[in-house]
């Protein structure tokens, strides 16, 4: 009888665990298809339950596009970027793996068709109005995009240090770009060596800074959800550090070239000395800096807008607020980043300077 009673008593326990096991294990089926809407019906505002949000519904029929049901046709409610008669978005279809029963919504509207316009206008424009020297910047962009596609987004992926990928990546930007756009020359030479170095100098400064603020990387959805994807085998600090490096070459790039053809301009105006031409040159870059600061924090800025008006509608102190990873984050971006522009401009002046010194009046090596 005991040994009855404790079998029981095992299956009891064991009943529970087996059946969530088994909820567990089934999953729901998602897919993505394309689709056509071919009518629309039933548009309405509706108020979100328990808030004073509007939100508009409309009852869309839609017909798949591909896939192995392409051709039927489906009805339902959409509540999210609102469809016309004719437009073509992409529909998620979840299947209930108990029962069968599907649910369908929008995942996106189609906007392949406007960013290929876009590019295609970009490329048009490029070979106009910037002539070969367009042909080549556009060739240095791509050599970027393959570089961070192909070397700084795997390396991170497979657990390598986002901090050491990521200078190592930036530097091969650095030069490949430069090399490809401007030629080899001196005067590209002064540019990348300016560049590195700041890239360097910027490079301890962000790890001292995000090290001091006690930042964690973990500022929106997606950091988290990579997290949760990748077993926390990626380092949400060196992800942070590695974006904040990429995102100064852009305007990094701007200011060393800069720097460096105006010291070949000096140098090739007159019989100046090296001190005097890197004066004169620092007073260039002063203006340079102006601009560019302000650029890079109104970037950042417009970037940041929902987080603005977050800031705004708060009831709490503006202390507090700032406080915040959320916002620390972006202010210590926008303070690394003009750090580097400044320390961009001496560093890449000095180099010229030296590099550059003795060049022959007149002798342009450098493409304008």
């Amino acid at each position: 009888m005991q040994a009855l009673f404790a079998t029981l008593l095992c299956i009891s326990f064991l009943l529970p665990s087996t059946a969530l096991a088994q909820n567990e294990v089934v999953l729901d089926v998602h897919a993505i298809y394309k689709a056509r809407v071919t009518a629309v019906a039933d548009q309405q505002t509706i108020t979100l339950p328990g808030t004073q949000t509007t939100a508009q519904v409309q009852t869309l029929t839609a017909q798949l596009l591909e896939g192995p049901h392409k051709g039927t046709e489906v009805v339902f409610e959409n509540d999210y970027t609102q469809l016309a008669l004719g437009d073509k978005f992409y529909l998620r279809h979840i299947t209930n793996d108990l029962d069968q029963t599907s649910f369908y919504s929008v995942a996106d509207p189609d906007r392949l068709p406007v960013l290929a316009i876009l590019l295609a206008l970009f490329i048009f424009l490029i070979f106009i109005f910037g002539g070969i020297q367009g042909v080549r910047g556009l060739a240095s962009l791509c050599g970027s995009i393959l570089l961070i596609f192909y070397l700084l987004l795997p390396g991170i992926y497979d657990g390598y240090s986002p901090i050491l990928v990521s200078i190592g990546v930036a530097s091969l930007i650095i030069v490949v770009g430069s090399y490809i756009t401007h030629g080899f020359n001196k005067t590209t030479s002064a540019a990348v060596l300016g560049m590195l170095g700041t890239v360097c100098i910027t490079g301890v400064a962000a790890y001292v800074a995000m090290d001091a603020a006690n930042l964690s990387g973990f500022t929106s959805d997606e950091s988290v959800y990579l997290n949760f994807d990748t077993g926390g085998n990626i380092s949400m600090v060196g992800l942070l550090f590695g974006g904040i490096m990429i995102g100064l070459l852009g305007v990094l790039y701007d200011m060393a070239i800069g720097q460096a053809v105006a010291v070949e301009e000096l140098f090739a105006a007159g019989s100046l000395t090296p001190a005097e031409v890197y004066r004169r040159a620092i007073r260039i870059g002063r203006e340079h800096i102006g601009a560019l600061v302000n650029t890079l924090a109104i970037a950042y800025v417009g970037a940041a807008l929902p987080l603005l008006l977050l800031l705004q509608s708060s009831d709490n102190s503006m202390l507090f607020i700032l406080n915040k990873e959320v916002f620390a984050t972006e202010i210590v971006r926008i303070l690394i980043g003009s750090i580097g522009l400044i320390l961009a401009v001496p560093i890449t002046t000095a180099i010229a300077a030296f590099v550059l010194v003795g060049k022959p009046r007149g002798a342009h090596a450098h493409k304008h």
